[in-house]
């Protein structure tokens, strides 16, 4: 990870400034790789895991990972209960700060998590994904969202992503963020729905900001992420090249960019569900142990910089 060390330097710093670990209840704990993440965070001593599922699948992956000796908080489950919503009992009952996707399916995670039931949510709020990469060839990081949840995102559903993303960059340090609503084309076109969508939430901002961020849209990948791309096509905007986040318009463009990025580009990073009382950590399972480490930061710099009291 030392090429994107820079990047995720100050999430990780953030991190590392706890005052007291931050209790991390793993939803399915049987991960190896998301375990592997989270104990190299507990080694730096700002998380303490609580490891929730099969009491012998979490065994199996310990002594896989050579770490069976080692004392763990380990919550069994009983077959047909489900981990994710035991780890969120745990949440709401003051044991846990922070929940974390293990060895569940996508499904069986988020539809606990966004019961309402559960208390997880603030009332009304939009709950997204937002995905933090460190992409080679740019200098700074980049947020990409909704890439898990949201299929076809209404234009209002948009700019809720768009404040849930601000909110998480500020939370790094970010104090303006520069946020581009991404489209194939930057001209709006009545063939393209989102294009004018986009140019109506632009429009909108610069009348009434909808968060303290500076709005651009549409635009394409290449505008955003190049200031040579902008020159070439006489496009005027002053982010071009330094934008810090970018709303996708629907789930398969936004999951496809940020693989594209991951496999072929080298880009590393994680990913944190934002809008929810708390922050979620949430990974794939066959992710690298350092997208489970970088989650992590990244819910330990929004926790220390919005519910810092909330700890034992």
């Amino acid at each position: 990870m030392s090429e994107h060390a820079k990047v995720f330097q100050a999430i990780i710093d953030k991190a590392q400034s706890l005052d007291h670990p931050m209790r991390v209840a793993v939803a399915g704990a049987d991960a190896e790789n998301i375990l592997i993440g989270l104990f190299e965070a507990e080694s730096e001593g700002w998380v303490k895991p609580v490891l929730v599922g099969n009491y012998e699948k979490i065994r199996t992956v310990l002594e896989k990972i050579g770490c069976q000796d080692r004392k763990y908080d380990i919550q069994p489950v009983a077959d047909g209960t489900s981990p994710v919503r035991f780890a969120i009992e745990m949440i709401n009952a003051g044991k846990a700060d922070v929940l974390m996707r293990g060895n569940t399916q996508t499904r069986d995670f988020l539809m606990p998590v966004l019961n309402k039931a559960n208390h997880l949510l603030v009332k009304d709020a939009l709950v997204t994904d937002v995905v933090m990469l460190s992409v080679p060839g740019y200098d700074r990081l980049l947020a990409i969202s909704d890439v898990t949840l949201l299929i076809d995102p209404s234009a209002d559903a948009r700019v809720e992503v768009a404040r849930n993303m601000v909110q998480v960059l500020k939370s790094f340090g970010v104090e303006k963020p520069n946020i581009a609503l991404l489209a194939m084309v930057e001209t709006p076109s009545f063939h393209m729905r989102d294009t004018v969508e986009d140019q109506t939430i632009v429009r909108k901002h610069q009348k009434e900001p909808i968060a303290d961020c500076n709005l651009a849209g549409p635009i394409s990948y290449d505008l955003i992420i190049s200031k040579e791309a902008a020159r070439l096509k006489n496009y005027d905007c002053p982010y071009c090249g330094e934008f810090d986040g970018i709303v996708v318009p629907n789930l398969m463009s936004g999951n496809l960019l940020v693989k594209v990025l991951e496999h072929n580009a080298g880009a590393m990073g994680g990913g944190v569900l934002a809008g929810a009382r708390i922050p979620i950590a949430i990974t794939s399972r066959s992710d690298l142990p350092e997208k489970a480490y970088l989650s992590l930061a990244a819910c330990a710099a929004m926790l220390k910089d919005k519910v810092y009291d909330k700890f034992a």
